[in-house]
């Protein structure tokens, strides 16, 4: 696990001048990577590789950048690439050798033997940069569901790419400018896949790779996606439902067993839910010594699971490091650092407790722990799949407001791809309403040019949604929006590695992946049941009262549900939404913003009272974004 850097700009040929433009990048990703730093230049090209490491495995081997013998290749890799032993030895027999031991190893010696369909033999979640320099070719890859991120700004000057935004920005040729479009965007919680907070920058999509090459004196480029999450045209609906249930239980077992793979200690990130305690109850089994487990107990009992996470870790003997929140630790000096480090809004103050939560994994001493995600998305596990297959049930609980609509609402745009519109973005679509009248008159004569929610629907590829059944149409939209911009990012990569620790999601595992996107709908949901599949393959591994409870809302309790928690919001307002930084930032009209502040706390309805939630928070972090990466404010201590 490292932070990647680097940029290819023909013009820039000096090597003091390659140095001062590369070294801020790499300082800015040092949480990324704190224990080594390693560049290499190709300076006639105006080419330089960065990379900061994060040592997990091959300790005393894995420095980077990685080049072949002649010095003609050279590599960067962010993430764990797995079954690296069985790969290493095969390429020994083929006598195509690997500088080194490390994981990242075996990237370079793939590339020659394959070329750029190294990356079909690759496992595990990362992201490569690589440079060929007798082809003059550059490659920046993503792993499948985009785990690992990395990010790209390009421009007359050449190219620019970081795992993180903030290292982009830090090159000279890149100016930090808040996007309109992405602020609206986030403003209903929903990016258009492939975009960012910054005017410039684009994230690289999952499954994809960036092809830059230089041609004739000029930089060419080009996008090619090399894997994708692809359900069948039609099921079996009356197969027979132990088979696939057997098929789970084999390929998760592998996934786990391979992420546990590791020359340092792994933990586990254990929640209420059957996903990380499946996790836990595996590790358990396949580890000779007990199993760490870290868990989030929030002050809100309609919020907290530590009770059931604690059966669990009692239950496989693990030693449960328990982490209780309070409004303390979620706002504040908190709340603004995991701002800068997701470089994005985020709707939930969960964001923040998986912040604390990884300091706390590296208190522990714990550089990598293995986690839940992904389960929902394979297996049909939100509310809102059911809801898009067999329809309403009830009336949301405490999901209402934040993951499902009071009401139904239609789109044409998601009308024309998919069917329908999919139950996961309505909420986000009641959000933009609600938001809408408070902007400012230039975003409300954007508003009347552009339409989020079908720029969102523009960006899925509709050859892989038409056809399908409802379920999956759902399932891959959500996925290819919500799973990487929220999931795997202020919710996972960007939180985890903002102190230095490394997770990794074993469901994501794409031979598990690729084998749960043929399961059968109603094998998938089965009698009204949510992720059937995984409970009868787990059965034997969770408790019974886990393994028949209804799925709950992992959340952090919004502040809306306790005076004290107010009042700590309130304070970020007042610093943060004044009527002159309103006006500066121009996002929103400052009167019916501040009329709209003053009475979001006097909400009776519960749902509405968890959008208001949603909007402050969004509104909060846009002008917090704007302090930090356009006015350079400096960062909180967080004691």
């Amino acid at each position: 696990m490292c932070g990647l850097a680097g940029f290819w700009n023909p013009s820039r040929t000096n090597e003091r001048e390659l140095r001062a433009a590369l070294d801020p990048m790499l300082d800015v990703l040092d949480h990324r990577g704190p224990d080594e730093r390693g560049s290499r230049l190709f300076r006639e090209q105006g080419l330089a590789l960065g990379h900061t490491r994060l040592s997990i495995i091959g300790l005393a081997h894995g420095h980077q950048p990685i080049e072949t013998r002649d010095g003609n290749y050279a590599v960067t890799v962010n993430g764990e690439l797995y079954d690296y032993k069985r790969i290493r030895t095969r390429l020994a027999c083929q006598q195509l050798e690997t500088n080194g031991k490390s994981d990242s190893a075996i990237a370079l010696p793939l590339y020659l033997r394959y070329g750029l369909e190294f990356v079909d033999h690759l496992r595990g979640e990362f992201a490569i940069v690589l440079y060929d320099h007798l082809q003059q070719r550059l490659v920046l890859i993503r792993d499948r569901f985009g785990i690992k991120p990395l990010y790209f700004a390009k421009n007359s000057q050449g190219l620019v790419w970081g795992s993180e935004v903030k290292a982009i920005l830090k090159h000279p040729d890149v100016q930090p400018q808040l996007s309109d479009k992405a602020a609206l965007h986030q403003m209903m919680q929903v990016m258009v896949p492939g975009s960012t907070s910054f005017v410039g920058v684009e994230a690289l999509q999952p499954g994809h790779m960036l092809i830059v090459e230089m041609r004739q004196g000029e930089l060419t480029t080009r996008m090619q996606r090399w894997w994708d999450l692809e359900f069948p045209e039609s099921h079996d609906s009356n197969a027979d439902p132990q088979p696939y249930v057997q098929g789970v239980q084999e390929r998760l077992i592998d996934a786990v067993a391979t992420r546990l793979e590791a020359d340092v200690p792994v933990g586990c990130y254990l929640s209420g839910g059957i996903d990380s305690c499946s996790i836990l109850g595996l590790a358990t089994t396949l580890q000779q010594s007990p199993v760490k487990a870290f868990t989030i107990a929030f002050d809100n009992t309609e919020y907290d699971e530590s009770n059931i996470a604690r059966l669990m870790a009692e239950r496989t003997g693990a030693e449960q490091e328990l982490l209780r929140l309070t409004e303390k630790d979620l706002y504040g000096p908190a709340f603004e650092r995991a701002t800068w480090h997701a470089e994005r809004t985020f709707y939930n103050t969960l964001a923040v407790a998986k912040w604390h939560m990884s300091r706390r994994v590296r208190a522990c001493n714990y550089k990598a722990v293995i986690t839940g995600e992904g389960s929902d998305e394979l297996f049909g596990g939100y509310p809102f799949f059911k809801r898009d297959w067999l329809g309403r049930d009830d009336e949301g609980g405490v999901f209402a407001g934040a993951i499902l609509a009071e009401e139904d609402q239609h789109h044409a745009a998601w009308h024309e791809l998919c069917g329908f519109t999919p139950s996961w973005i309505q909420p986000w679509m009641l959000t933009l309403d609600r938001v809408r009248p408070l902007l400012s008159t230039a975003m409300q004569d954007l508003l009347s040019v552009y339409d989020p929610v079908a720029e969102v629907a523009a960006a899925i590829d509709p050859l892989q949604v038409r056809g399908r059944h409802r379920l999956d149409a759902s399932q891959y939209t959500w996925c290819k929006t919500m799973l990487e911009g929220q999931i795997l990012t202020w919710g996972g990569d960007r939180m985890d590695m903002a102190n230095s620790m490394e997770a990794r999601p074993a469901f994501l595992d794409h031979h598990l992946a690729e084998y749960a996107t043929h399961i059968p709908p109603e094998i998938r949901i089965r009698g009204g049941v949510e992720k059937w599949v995984l409970r009868e393959a787990m059965v034997k591994v969770l408790p019974r009262e886990l393994y028949e409870r209804k799925k709950f809302a992992f959340m952090a309790p919004p502040a809306h549900t306790d005076p004290v928690k107010q009042a700590a919001v309130q304070e970020m307002i007042d610093h943060w939404l004044t009527d002159e930084r309103v006006e500066r930032v121009g996002l929103f009209d400052r009167t019916k913003l501040h009329a709209f502040l003053r009475q979001a706390w006097q909400e009776n309805d519960v749902a509405v009272a968890r959008r208001n939630d949603i909007i402050i928070n969004h509104a909060l972090q846009l002008h917090i974004l704007y302090g930090q990466y356009v006015e350079g404010q400096p960062l909180p201590v967080v004691d």
